[in-house]
């Protein structure tokens, strides 16, 4: 148990870094005691932060001796290891947006050092909240579908160069790793949570439009086995032209059949399940806007509300470390089928 609020300290303030701060902020146990962020203070739009200490680095941050309970890492993808580490390091408890790390081994490397530290690594899986997402979670664990047969994932966006700027990290090999892990990853981590780890991996990639915006695919077809039974698919597409298309999810299976789609797997279009009614669901919070661009839902408040629930000993964590890592380690494996597709 907390004795008091508990302080958060938010590391990078870009759009995703905001929203962990004013989440922070609005919730009654949680208390932001610092930010940190390689840009000037003035260049951030964190004016209503005034009072909360603010640093150019982590190391500085660390340095200061603020008392801080938990850092949450908001910073471009290649930063999330080195800096959760040196988080786990000094004592303090760190949530990490997706992904964790970059590879597999970095992210079994974190979870070991928490361990031997004692603290809790919290993966940001916001989409898990959403009302369709927990209903078909619920769902498949009540067994009324039956054995599933096949499970096909849809996520159609566009990324254009109005995302892909040239000052951005966005598109850039070392710190973002790739289609899969900075726009997809939420529904591969979805995936994973409804029906388990997957086999079989076949894939094939192209570039159809990003040559000269990113370092690497925009497209994929991916195909496998689930280790649990059925088969599955994965297509995915950057290269949509002006607006985000659809990231749906389609069951079939036993008893039935369910999709769910929307921009971001928050609409059920279909549900037929033998003697089974669709209860009405509650409403599904609008999506992050960032400018052009829509990204996962918008469910950040709920990452700080199971915070304050773990360390107040009241609920486990919704998406803990391992969970986290399986996530990079599927991306890890169907990436490393590039090579064979190259041949």
């Amino acid at each position: 148990m907390m004795s008091g609020k508990i302080k958060f300290a938010v590391v990078g303030c870009g759009h995703i870094g905001k929203r962990h701060a004013e989440m922070v902020h609005r919730n009654e146990e949680c208390e932001l005691v610092a930010l940190v962020d390689v840009k000037d203070q003035s260049q951030l739009g964190i004016e209503q932060y005034q009072d909360v200490p603010f640093f150019n680095s982590l190391e500085d941050f660390l340095a200061s001796g603020i008392e801080t309970d938990v850092v949450n890492i908001a910073t471009p993808n290649g930063f999330h290891f080195d800096q959760a580490h040196k988080v786990i390091a000094s004592g303090k408890h760190v949530v990490v947006e997706k992904p964790m790390a970059l590879n597999k081994q970095n992210a079994e490397k974190l979870i070991f050092e928490a361990l031997h530290k004692h603290k809790h690594i919290f993966a940001v899986m916001q989409n898990r909240y959403s009302p369709p997402s927990v209903w078909l979670k619920e769902l498949l664990e009540s067994g009324k579908l039956g054995k599933i047969f096949m499970v096909q994932i849809n996520c159609y966006w566009n990324r254009d160069d109005r995302y892909y700027k040239p000052e951005s990290w966005h598109g850039k090999g070392d710190l973002d790793g790739g289609t899969l892990f900075t726009q997809f990853s939420h529904f591969i981590d979805l995936m994973y949570w409804y029906f388990g780890d997957i086999t079989n991996i076949q894939a094939k990639f192209a570039d159809f439009n990003h040559k000269d915006l990113t370092d690497f695919e925009d497209s994929g077809f991916i195909s496998f086995d689930f280790v649990d039974g059925g088969m599955g698919s994965l297509n995915y597409s950057t290269s949509v032209w002006d607006k985000n298309l659809e990231s749906s999810i389609t069951v079939i299976a036993e008893n039935g059949s369910v999709k769910v789609g929307g921009q971001y797997m928050n609409e059920v279009e279909h549900c037929h399940i033998k003697d089974y009614e669709m209860p009405e669901l509650a409403p599904t919070n609008p999506g992050n806007d960032y400018g052009a661009y829509k990204g996962s839902a918008a469910n950040h408040h709920y990452v700080i509300e199971n915070i304050a629930d773990v360390l107040n000993g009241r609920a486990p964590i919704s998406t803990n470390a391992l969970e986290g890592l399986k996530v990079v380690d599927i991306i890890e494996r169907i990436y490393a089928l590039k090579e064979g597709d190259k041949k």
